[in-house]
């Protein structure tokens, strides 16, 4: 006998039932719903340390779905390989009709998603994907005669003025739950069976604290204090709505908005010039002659250069997965202009630590810092972290929480010296600029 036709939800970068445009639709699609996640092999297998927080907190999130799901009667399908091989084998057991997911700009995930679609129409499955993560992508927010944007501050006034004529409701998907497939509960693979470590991390709720918010502006700047939301992992996963934030943002904070519309700044860019993956966006930067002293990197990532406020923020990194915003901004400098190392290895190093990495931001981060990114930081602006100490952590509270041996003579010499260092990062960029 035939089997029922249903039609499959992939989560990627959306890990929530609520306000998720793919789910949505594919809920209204006229099918029972099975929602599937993939731990993809092709990813997982890159990444070096097996107690990894990031797969720790995607592992922990789709328990959570789960067990919302089984509420429904339902089931959360998670599988461990390739996504061809994933579909292959969900293609065989049920017979699907189409397939439901959000979009995904990074280059790898273009590929893969290419690569699904051609499988799946091969066996006449349809592939519907939707905006999510973003509330403007790809050419939404454009220059009048059609060009994409690079500096940030004229992209930022037409995306609001844009979203005047957007609407920000939710998606209300409650509304269709009883389209998820009626299904025993299917078991989650554990850590361990995907070949990772159990591994503790803090995470705070995702959801937005508006007394921070309605601050922010006062407070994001200084690292001691709570003045930031720490959402930037749930962004990244998705297991907040974007729609929900820009909402709030609009009633609360000019300046928490733009940090977000500073995040769809960045993945335009990643979408319309995607050379930025592993060169520099001014391509005339690819000529600068970096050192690379491998002593002096090692010490910066383990946070023993001697200047405190660049080994508090490795250290936390480190630590915790996490570093505040202002002092990536430092110990980026620190590293490609003090150090003269290339902004791509400090990258791959956040690539590695950061709980809330995302492709987009944390290239934009880099290339910003080291001058030769879309809307940079000039190259001749050099931070100097005994300045920005005094600014940022004018009582030394982030630093003691984090190199309490800052004071005493055990506590590590500095590596470099901050103005000799600077002459000589301008010449290196002078040099490469005038070849």
């Amino acid at each position: 006998m035939m089997q029922k036709e249903i039609v499959l939800f992939w989560f990627r970068r959306d890990l929530r039932l609520d306000d998720n445009a793919g789910l949505y639709y594919a809920l209204k699609s006229g099918y029972p719903v099975l929602p599937i996640f993939i731990f993809d092999t092709d990813i997982l297998n890159d990444l070096k340390d097996k107690k990894d927080k990031r797969v720790a907190f995607i592992h922990d999130t789709l328990i959570h779905l789960q067990q919302q799901l089984q509420q429904h009667q339902s089931t959360l399908y998670v599988m461990h390989g390739t996504p061809i091989d994933s579909f292959e084998k969900l293609t065989t057991i049920y017979n699907v009709k189409a397939v439901y997911t959000n979009h995904d700009y990074e280059p790898y995930a273009k590929q893969r998603d290419e690569k699904i679609k051609n499988k799946l129409e091969e066996k006449g499955i349809s592939f519907h994907s939707c905006k999510d993560q973003v509330i403007f992508e790809k050419d939404e927010v454009v220059k009048d005669n059609g060009e994409p944007y690079t500096v940030f501050t004229p992209y930022s006034k037409r995306w609001k003025a844009a979203l005047a004529h957007f609407y920000l409701k939710p998606y209300l998907n409650n509304r269709y739950f009883s389209a998820f497939i009626k299904q025993e509960s299917i078991t989650i693979p554990t850590l361990q069976q995907i070949g990772f470590e159990k591994i503790t991390y803090d995470v705070v709720a995702p959801e937005l604290d508006e007394t921070i918010v309605k601050d922010y502006d006062k407070n994001r700047n200084y690292p001691a204090i709570h003045g930031t939301t720490k959402l930037s992992v749930h962004l990244r996963f998705g297991t907040v709505s974007i729609r929900q934030l820009v909402s709030q943002a609009l009633e609360l904070n000019e300046t928490f908005l733009n940090e977000l519309i500073w995040r769809e700044f960045y993945q335009m860019i990643l979408w319309h010039f995607p050379h930025v993956v592993s060169g520099c966006f001014k391509k005339e930067y690819d000529k600068i002659v970096w050192r690379n002293n491998e002593a002096e990197f090692k010490a910066w990532c383990e946070g023993n250069t001697g200047y405190p406020i660049v080994d508090a923020g490795m250290r936390e990194l480190n630590a915790t997965g996490y570093m505040h915003n202002r002092v990536r901004m430092i110990v980026a400098s620190f590293l490609t202009k003090d150090l003269l190392i290339d902004w791509r290895w400090g990258e791959a190093y956040f690539a590695e630590k950061l709980l809330d990495y995302d492709l987009a931001a944390n290239n934009g981060g880099w290339q910003w810092a080291a001058g030769c990114g879309c809307d940079a930081a000039p190259y001749f602006r050099v931070f100097n972290p005994k300045l920005q100490t005094e600014k940022f952590d004018p009582g030394l509270q982030y630093i003691r929480k984090w190199v309490p041996e800052f004071e005493e003579f055990s506590y590590t010499k500095p590596i470099v010296d901050h103005q000799y260092a600077k002459e000589r990062c301008l010449q290196a960029y002078k040099l490469a600029l005038t070849k």
